[in-house]
């Protein structure tokens, strides 16, 4: 059972994914974790989507910005596995992806990303090390951490 990886530009979405991206995003960012935020900052248009699909599903995604969009460095955001998928460990590959996605369309091998905090280990995991005091985002707490 593997994912399926493709890597798009906004403007060449079909209205389908952007839709099932975006629903996925608010499933989990809203609902699950019972957060009211505008999750559309106007950062999808210059973001490259990374988008894994199972059966024909998106069931993964993240954001992938050159350097000087969110931080300094390149950067991925925006994070999500589905729920009914997280057993599969599926956000380890979305992770691997994101970094080599970074690496291939922007050349870039440092990157910074603003974390949830209960997620730090996960993304140490990845080679991430934590460079700030904790921050609320949202009133989630969040670190930011980069990957050199």
């Amino acid at each position: 059972m593997m994912l399926q990886w493709k890597i798009k530009a906004f403007d060449a979405l079909t209205v389908h994914e952007l839709y099932d991206l975006l629903r996925l995003r608010s499933e989990i960012f809203v609902v699950e974790q019972n957060c009211v935020y505008l999750d559309l900052d106007g950062k999808d248009k210059v973001a490259l989507h990374l988008i894994g699909e199972f059966d024909g599903k998106i069931v993964a995604h993240s954001r992938l910005f050159k350097p000087g969009i969110s931080f300094n460095y390149a950067s991925i955001g925006r994070v999500t596995v589905a729920a009914d998928y997280r057993d599969k460990k599926w956000g380890h590959d979305l992770m691997r992806e994101s970094i080599a996605g970074i690496a291939l369309h922007f050349g870039e091998s440092k990157i910074t990303i603003g974390a949830q905090l209960y997620l730090k280990k996960f993304y140490e995991s990845h080679g991430f090390v934590q460079t700030s005091e904790m921050y609320l985002e949202d009133d989630i707490p969040h670190i930011e951490m980069k990957r050199e």
